[in-house]
């Protein structure tokens, strides 16, 4: 059988058609086709099968922020989907150690096109970063090296602004939007088997579920993709990170959103993330630690490694209780040249995992999940046939992809030189 390979990239070519009134007030229209624009069908996922229309069943390894996207959309497309998460307390933890996402304009236009209520709330929910300066500055000056104007093309497109918001406020409305009947909690799935006519997962605690399609949006230490590809080991990156979070307010806050300082083998990014909080991340070039999670001496470590910085990275850290300083060690996977055989298909880390050095994780996550499921009208239109229209979209998406995850690894290896 022909593969689903069929996942979106950043040169995805959706138009965007119709009128959404998006709450920063700029023009409606046609987006023009360049490359990397975003463009989507407003009411997409809105149609309703026809009548005794067999619903498409969609399977989902992973209830994080791309798996629940992905069974949004379906559940808006009218598909019959189930979400499979091992530990919605594990992906809510992994938040809180990962601290807040940012959401591209991009991102958030995918959102409005597959449900307006959620990208509403989530509008609501985040603290617009993209109408400030932000850009990459000298650690030891502080002084800018460029900025990005991320809010005029927004605005010549009419699309929602850059913003950050909390990760596990980000889950929250996904999961209450997406529904308990169909997001299954303390359900790993291990296994899948696939058939000419389904595919089945299995559980961990060996319940099955049969579909016709499954996605993987397991991470990047995926189940999904070391059953589909073989067992490969993640690569450790070089960098561990530190992140924290204070109740500080700089200076800067009205005029500047966040910022990357840049050093030799270490780099800091320091963001507002609204109510009065401030989030940042140190990364630092050093062997993986033994102990992922330290209890104490982790603001002496940084003041050691930093000490010598701007004021600006000072005093974030200064600020920052010890309690609040989290550290996890970053690793990677080497691209690979297909994400789906059969029945089966990867989305988000678990295709194309992104270090986080340029914020692109979740935003890639989302646009996958839009251009999955206009993929997936086919497969239910066609039927197997339906399969086999899919290549060339994962061919444009896989370069985009790659060529993004070779940023955010060049990115990294540059602090180093």
């Amino acid at each position: 059988m022909s593969s689903v390979q069929i996942l979106c990239s950043c040169t995805s070519q959706v138009q965007h058609r119709g009128s959404i009134n998006y709450r920063y007030g700029y023009p409606h229209g046609r987006i023009s086709k360049k490359r990397y624009s975003i463009r989507v069908e407003s009411g997409m996922f809105l149609k309703n099968l026809e009548e005794g229309e067999r619903k498409l069943r969609v399977l989902v390894a992973g209830g994080g922020i791309g798996g629940l996207v992905l069974a949004l959309a379906a559940k808006r497309r009218g598909y019959e989907v189930k979400v499979f998460e091992k530990d919605l307390s594990a992906v809510r933890g992994e938040g809180r150690h990962r601290g807040p996402i940012q959401l591209l304009s991009s991102a958030l236009a995918v959102l409005e096109a597959i449900d307006r209520s959620v990208a509403r709330q989530v509008m609501e929910a985040g603290c617009v970063t993209g109408n400030r300066t932000n850009g990459l500055a000298d650690g030891l000056s502080g002084e800018w090296f460029s900025v990005f104007d991320l809010l005029t093309p927004a605005s010549r497109k009419g699309l929602p602004v850059t913003l950050v918001i909390c990760r596990m406020t980000l889950q929250d409305i996904l999961v209450n939007a997406v529904g308990s009947n169909i997001l299954r909690n303390k359900s790993k799935v291990v296994d899948f088997i696939q058939e000419p006519s389904k595919v089945r997962v299995i559980l961990e605690h060996g319940e099955h579920h049969d579909g016709d399609i499954l996605v993987g949006a397991d991470g990047i230490w995926s189940e999904v993709r070391s059953k589909l590809f073989g067992w490969q080991e993640a690569k450790y990156s070089g960098f561990t990170c530190y992140s924290g979070l204070t109740s500080y307010v700089p200076a800067y806050i009205d005029t500047i959103g966040y910022r990357v300082f840049l050093g030799l083998n270490q780099y800091f990014v320091a963001s507002d993330v609204g109510h009065g909080k401030m989030q940042w991340y140190a990364f630092h070039g050093e062997p993986p630690s033994s102990d992922p999670f330290p209890e104490a001496g982790k603001k002496k470590r940084l003041l050691d490694l930093f000490g010598n910085w701007c004021n600006e990275v000072i005093s974030l850290i200064s600020e920052t209780p010890e309690h609040m300083i989290l550290q996890r060690d970053i690793y990677d996977r080497d691209m690979i040249n297909t994400w789906g055989i059969g029945r089966v298909t990867l989305l988000g880390d678990a295709a194309h995992p992104m270090q986080p050095n340029l914020g692109q994780g979740g935003c890639m996550a989302i646009e996958d999940c839009y251009q999955l499921i206009l993929e997936l009208d086919k497969v239910a239109k066609h039927g197997s046939d339906g399969l086999k229209l899919s290549q060339p979209l994962e061919d444009t998406r896989r370069k985009g992809s790659h060529e993004l995850g070779c940023y955010t690894q060049l990115a990294g290896w540059h602090q180093k030189c």
